[in-house]
């Protein structure tokens, strides 16, 4: 769990409670007036190939600063007063929470903007990799197009689905035990080192 001051991050196997942390983020602050959030769910039926499972992986420390960095940008620009990302890993089934994005504002449009942003930025910046099951076997989830789309509206360029220097393969390559796997993310020299590290040695 990272918390800087207004802004928190955590990466958890655990469930979460909605209402319990969209309270706490209004908490004792009187000059927030609007709170955004979005919470998003394993999406299951015949529409998804009969999913059955799916499961997440991330870079411990490394994921935490890339989601850490998109909170400090969307303060930049959407004068975001509190801000928290909840996103859960390991394997979920159909139905359950995988994340929490909530931004607290004075305004409603700054609110609702910052809320978009992250979700945005969370999908094509944030170093985790899924993993489908269904009926017919396992599958690592191909970077999609809109995703980049999304993004590229905020004037931020991303080229996973694409196979840029950034992209992020479908599956992760074999793993040469746990230093391989969980690189020392202090060995890394900047943001963007981060970022192209991160979504080319998936772990």
């Amino acid at each position: 769990m990272t918390t800087a001051g207004t802004l928190q991050v955590r990466i958890q196997e655990a469930d979460f409670d909605v209402a319990r942390e969209l309270e706490a983020l209004q908490a004792g602050r009187v000059d927030i007036g609007a709170v955004a959030s979005f919470t998003g769910c394993v999406r299951g039926g015949a529409a998804e190939g009969g999913l059955t499972a799916l499961t997440l992986e991330h870079y411990p420390g490394m994921t935490e600063r890339a989601i850490e960095a998109m909170l400090v940008e969307a303060c930049q620009r959407f004068q975001v007063l509190r801000a928290i990302v909840i996103h859960r890993v390991g394997r979920l089934e159909p139905g359950a929470r995988i994340v929490l994005v909530a931004a607290a504002c004075a305004h409603r449009r700054e609110a609702f903007q910052a809320c978009e942003f992250l979700m945005d930025y969370l999908k094509t910046h944030a170093p985790f990799w899924k993993k489908e099951a269904t009926p017919a076997g396992e599958r690592w989830v191909d970077a999609r197009v809109a995703d980049d789309e999304a993004l590229a509206r905020w004037g931020i360029a991303s080229a996973n689905a694409l196979g840029g220097e950034a992209a992020v393969p479908v599956e992760p390559p074999a793993a040469a035990g746990d230093n391989a796997r969980h690189p020392d993310p202090t060995t890394i020299a900047d943001d963007a080192s981060l970022a192209t590290l991160s979504r080319a040695n998936p772990p």
